[in-house]
């Protein structure tokens, strides 16, 4: 009985100790398996980490090399395509000096002169505007839509031809303004997405948009709507509702070849957004060409051509 009692005993002990070996033993093999199952996965994580970043570098050197042969051969492909032309710079909104810069490096090597640039506030000072105008047709601008239609229709036509409008209220009517908006041939628009106003506000802000741009494709100049790769959000939606050719690439040298040629009457969509409807125009359009010789004949996206002579004076220098 005595041995008995002392073998159970043992063998509890013996179970005890096994249990208490096995839960050490498991304890620091799960933790080893751990360990090395995280060590793994760091590794894993950490290569496909660096992997990524190399197709990164890889990816930025190709942009960075196509860009360096696009800004080489940009000058062969646009070279006095644009010659002895008056181009206009018009922001509805803001405009970034990346933009303005873009499109004077666009206009260089064309033979084009960037003369006048100038930023319409939005919303637009109605208030300021409606006392400027006092004794016109438009006096009632901060109560009546009409007259704010009207009033931009007149600024639209004044902005290639000049004007008494233009130039009465030119300050109330731009945040920013420079050189002088009369005798242009062509007339790039860039537009900023009004933000952070009241319907109300937000209201006048298109409506006179749609009348400016109204007013400009009225005139037989060449409009051309434009955006960087980096517009967020994208605007130039906008402009091609308003029949305007457009290009949303401008900080690239395939959107600046797009804006000589659009100038030059060529029409469409161009550039790298999902509602472009392709990169570049037909480079060697007969258009193009033909407007070297002087003539540029034909409607383009918002506007028309000049008369043969480089010259695109449309009316504008009229109040109405």
């Amino acid at each position: 009985m005595g041995y008995s009692a002392r073998y159970h005993a043992a063998s509890l002990a013996a179970v005890f100790l096994a249990l208490a070996i096995g839960i050490l033993i498991g304890s620091q093999w799960g933790s080893d398996v751990l360990n090395n199952t995280r060590e793994d996965l760091e590794s894993s994580l950490t290569s496909d980490l660096n992997d990524a970043r190399g197709e990164i570098d890889d990816l930025h050197q190709e942009l960075g090399q196509a860009d360096e042969f696009g800004n080489a051969v940009y000058p062969l492909l646009t070279e006095n395509r644009l010659r002895d032309r008056k181009v206009g710079l018009i922001g509805l909104g803001s405009l970034p000096s990346n933009v303005t810069n873009s499109v004077e490096s666009a206009l260089e090597p064309a033979g084009a002169e960037l003369v006048a640039v100038g930023a319409i506030r939005q919303p637009p000072a109605v208030d300021d505007l409606a006392g400027e105008l006092q004794g016109t047709r438009f006096r009632q601008i901060e109560t009546s839509d009409e007259d704010l239609a009207a009033y931009g229709r007149t600024i639209g036509r004044q902005l290639i031809g000049g004007g008494r409008i233009l130039t009465l209220t030119r300050s109330e009517l731009m945040s920013q303004s420079s050189g002088q908006f009369a005798g242009l041939d062509g007339l790039i628009i860039y537009r900023a997405e009004p933000e952070d106003l009241e319907p109300e506000a937000k209201e006048q802000a298109e409506k006179l948009d749609r009348a400016i741009i109204e007013g400009a494709a009225s005139t037989r100049a060449r409009l051309v709507g434009i955006e960087t790769t980096g517009t967020d959000p994208s605007t130039v939606g906008f402009l091609r509702d308003r029949n305007l050719t457009t290009v949303d690439n401008l900080d690239q040298p395939a959107g600046k070849v797009s804006v000589v040629y659009a100038l030059n009457g060529t029409e469409g969509a161009f550039g790298v957004k999902d509602d472009a409807s392709r990169v570049l125009p037909e480079l060697l359009n007969p258009v193009a060409i033909g407007s070297q010789e002087g003539s540029a004949n034909g409607s383009g996206g918002g506007g028309k051509a000049g008369d043969g002579q480089g010259n695109a004076n449309g009316p504008g220098g009229a109040e109405s």
